[in-house]
């Protein structure tokens, strides 16, 4: 069941957003767990994805459970903080991100959030980085993962990935960079990406953060631990 978003509103970077008070919790959450380039990540990436739902026609933006969308997008790389209450050691950063959002939605959002919209928060933030499956789910899955994108390659690199799904323009893609600084990004995500390697690297060999291992360290290997190299011969 979509939940009815009241028509309260604010402007950040030129973008409306909703303006609840879940989604302000999830903003001071995230803040209090990550860096400054993490939490402008997620705050560039909220705000691509909302200018994408706001381009949308009325009919379909009303079918948007638009505080479930900005919750997840605002929560979804919680894997990346060094908090032990929030990482693990055997699990994808995605999936840590996912349980520690839905706890909190759990602990915070009251009575409003059924397991529908617990659920939809957990597949928005596992699934983001796949946008193989991400963009064939439910519309605030797909806006997630297609915010995100959007924020890290830029809208047109973004339309090879998502095609017309993509209606941020340059001009509104600049200006949210502008508000919340991309310096220091690709560093960053090296330095996180790498990390998972070396210290939990089984999360690693089946997903993109895996490339950063091939790429940037020496030891890192994926051969031996593919499906291919798993099969039990026939």
């Amino acid at each position: 069941m979509v939940a009815i978003l009241p028509q309260v509103t604010r402007i950040i970077a030129g973008i409306p957003v909703p303006n609840t008070a879940l989604i302000n919790a999830s903003i001071a959450l995230t803040r209090a767990n990550l860096p400054d380039q993490g939490y402008n990540h997620i705050m560039r990436s909220w705000l691509n994805g909302q200018a994408i739902i706001n381009k949308l026609p009325a009919a379909n933006r009303s079918e948007i459970d638009q505080e479930a969308f900005g919750v997840a997008v605002i929560l979804h790389d919680l894997g990346w903080s060094n908090n032990p209450e929030i990482i693990s050691s055997d699990r994808r950063f995605e999936v840590d991100g996912a349980i520690a959002a839905r706890s909190f939605v759990q602990h915070e959002g009251g009575g409003k959030w059924d397991k529908h919209r617990q659920q939809l928060v957990w597949n928005s933030i596992a699934v983001h980085a796949t946008p193989g499956i991400a963009r064939y789910k439910e519309p605030e899955v797909a806006i997630v993962s297609a915010g995100t994108y959007t924020e890290l390659l830029g809208p047109e690199l973004a339309k090879q990935v998502y095609g017309d799904f993509i209606t941020v323009n340059q001009t509104e893609w600049e200006q949210i960079a502008n508000e919340f600084p991309r310096r220091g990004l690709n560093s960053y995500i090296r330095g996180i990406f790498t990390g998972f390697c070396i210290f939990k690297p089984n999360t690693t060999y089946d997903n993109l953060v895996g490339d950063y291992g091939e790429v940037f360290l020496k030891n890192y290997t994926r051969v031996g631990h593919g499906v291919v190299d798993l099969l039990i011969p026939e």
